[in-house]
């Protein structure tokens, strides 16, 4: 007989409060709820995008993240969301942006994916479908 340790089993159900917490994540966007987003965010998040325009790069801190999130909406896309997908113990939202702003339009495919840490998104990390569709599309607004 075999002395293996017990250990967790390999597979676990999914967690209601990963999808709740990426409800609430869809819901701050949406509806532009920045104190929603607060509260379930850590106060050490960050948030990192691709590629070389005015949202790109790393935000650091929950003020950081909050006002990324406040510049993204002032564009005004569209954020629907096609699925949640769970992890172990984390959490990605599949979306689909669009938005047009003059002869410019957005049409992109995303992951935001989400580590989480008791219960509050401490790390976000968007993997995009077109990365030159979001750089030509979020330029300095006039």
């Amino acid at each position: 007989m075999s002395t293996r340790p017990i250990e967790e089993p390999l597979t676990t159900e999914p967690r209601s409060d990963q999808r709740d917490l990426a409800a609430s994540l869809h819901r701050a966007l949406t509806t532009r709820d920045w104190s929603l987003l607060r509260d379930i965010m850590a106060s050490e998040v960050y948030w990192v995008l691709p590629g070389n325009n005015t949202i790109s790069g790393k935000a650091s801190g929950v003020d950081e993240v909050v006002a990324r999130a406040e510049l993204i909406a002032s564009y005004g896309p569209s954020f629907t969301l096609e699925h949640v997908l769970l992890s172990r113990d984390n959490m990605a939202l599949a979306i689909h942006n669009t938005a047009r702003r003059g002869d410019l339009e957005l049409d992109e495919h995303l992951a935001t994916v989400c580590t989480l840490d008791q219960g509050r998104i401490v790390a976000i990390e968007t993997y995009l479908s077109d990365v030159e569709g979001m750089d030509a599309f979020f330029q300095p607004l006039n």
